[in-house]
């Protein structure tokens, strides 16, 4: 692979100002040399330097004896975007088919799109190393894939358009689009109390617990106390978030009070956890009840089928498509617009085991 070249403290002032002036920051002319330059916290020669690309760019024009700078609105509604996605981790096949095909659309529109070199988890959910890796990545705008809150709340910060796919991206001035999973997690979870489930555990990722519960793991707790079971720590466990960390924590949990009946917060994880019960002898769904947030194909060809929550991923695509669109002409719209999703039940969910 080729080496990624680091821009310069000139081209990074230049990429500031592009997307200020995209995200409507500054209008119709910007600030004197001296305020911008201070608002930058940049010298007045960087400022000059990076303001010589624009100009060339003639995306601003230099006009008047005080050398202001007039923005041409013509020339930024005509600029092509590249769009940046700064993806989660590198599974996940719905997903991977979900941002190929906004690739497709954007590239026939003339932008591009490509993925920064190392995802979230190989920076280890790392802000620092994440920053430093998107500074290293020009973009016009981000696509985000399942942001934490903190990388979220730096992306809202930034004067850089940010798309926020999934992520806990709540009441944050950022455009976001994802599946509505609350209803049929609400679904599942009542289904299962009505199947004489008590001791439901739920294991999601580290970010969907802290710094507070996400909305959805909120939402399964207060349905889980709302029916008379006492909740803690047991059903929404903190674990090593790797395929040792899971094994381990299931071993300790079947162990000690095992739970009779799993939601899973992503598809690998409900495969592991397959594969952890049957080496373990645990019959699904005779003592454990098994149920999964997303869909993966690998989910079909579990015996029994495990039960999942599903999408449709075109109209995310397509909101995907006209928040870029909407930027080349300057608009932003910060929107968080959610598609219906459905619990799909299979023979994974049965009642409580009474043993």
């Amino acid at each position: 692979m080729r080496e990624m070249r680091r821009l310069s403290v000139v081209e990074q002032s230049a990429n500031h100002l592009r997307n200020g002036i995209r995200n409507g920051l500054w209008r119709g002319t910007l600030p004197g040399l001296v305020p911008l330059a201070r608002e930058l916290n940049i010298s007045r020669g960087t400022l000059q330097s990076a303001l010589r690309i624009l100009e060339n760019e003639k995306l601003v024009s230099v006009h008047g004896a005080g050398n202001n700078r007039s923005i041409n609105l013509r020339k930024l509604k005509k600029m092509k975007l590249r769009v940046g996605v700064l993806r989660f981790e590198e599974e996940g096949l719905q997903m991977s088919k979900l941002l190929f095909q906004v690739q497709h659309n954007l590239e026939a529109r003339g932008h591009r799109m490509f993925f920064a070199p190392k995802s979230q988890t190989m920076l280890q959910h790392s802000l620092t190393r994440i920053v430093r890796h998107v500074a290293e990545s020009p973009a016009d705008a981000w696509i985000v894939e399942a942001g934490s809150r903190e990388l979220l709340e730096w992306f809202s910060q930034q004067p850089v358009p940010c798309f926020a796919l999934y992520g806990r991206s709540e009441g944050l001035p950022l455009s976001r689009s994802g599946p509505e999973m609350i209803p049929p997690l609400l679904e599942v979870t009542r289904e299962l109390i009505a199947l004489g489930h008590r001791r439901i555990v739920t294991i999601c990722r580290r970010d969907r617990r802290e710094p507070t519960l996400g909305n959805a793991e909120r939402a399964i707790l207060d349905t889980l106390s709302d029916h008379g079971i006492v909740t803690g720590k047991y059903n929404m466990p903190d674990w090593e978030m790797t395929p040792e960390g899971l094994e381990s924590m299931l071993k300790k949990m079947f162990r000690a009070t095992p739970p009779t009946a799993l939601i899973l917060d992503e598809s690998y994880f409900a495969i592991n956890a397959a594969q952890f019960l049957a080496r373990n002898g645990i019959d699904v769904p005779g003592k454990v009840s098994l149920f999964s947030t997303q869909y993966d194909e690998a989910l079909a060809w579990c015996r029994p089928v495990i039960a999942h929550i599903q999408w449709k991923s075109e109209p995310i695509v397509r909101r995907l498509t006209r928040w870029v669109d909407d930027l080349q002409k300057g608009r932003n719209d910060r929107k968080t617009i959610n598609f219906p999703a459905e619990y799909v039940r299979t023979d994974s969910i049965g009642p409580a085991w009474k043993g």
